[in-house]
């Protein structure tokens, strides 16, 4: 995985991106949750969500893959659903048969006026889950 690792308000975060493909994210969140000794419900995933609209962010403590095959694979690799997970809504607006083309192309226009806003919210809610916890994230961000 691309590894960054700072301090944030005296707390070490350790951020990966798994380098493997995305159906194989499962193989790089175990082996740095082992390496770095973190519990599960210390980590946060975060992905895309095609069922959200664009921008929206929801924050949960567990769920389905929704056929998402990154989390799919985290699900298979640590034999369960129920680990932290910060949604990045990216919305559906595709033709049928095009959903690869849409996940892998570029902003619109119209998404690019407010995507660093957006960003921002989400790295907000990242923080704010490592100081505040879940529960009160999830009060705090879900709603905006």
């Amino acid at each position: 995985a691309d590894v960054a690792e700072l301090k944030y308000k005296g707390k070490q975060l350790i951020l990966i991106k798994p380098t493997t493909y995305m159906n194989l994210s499962g193989k790089a969140m175990n082996y740095w949750l082992q390496s770095e000794k973190i519990s599960v419900e210390n980590s946060l995933v975060i992905v895309d969500e095609l069922a959200l609209p664009f921008g929206k962010i929801r924050l949960g403590p567990k769920g389905s893959d929704g056929g998402h095959n990154g989390l799919k694979n985290i699900q298979e690799i640590l034999n369960t659903t129920s680990y932290p997970r910060l949604r990045f809504g990216i919305s559906n607006e595709f033709s049928k048969g095009h959903q690869v083309n849409y996940v892998l192309g570029k902003w619109s226009d119209e998404e690019k006026k407010t995507l660093d806003q957006r960003i921002k919210i989400a790295a907000d809610a990242i923080k704010a889950f490592a100081f505040i916890g879940l529960a009160r994230c999830m009060n705090e961000f879900n709603t905006k």
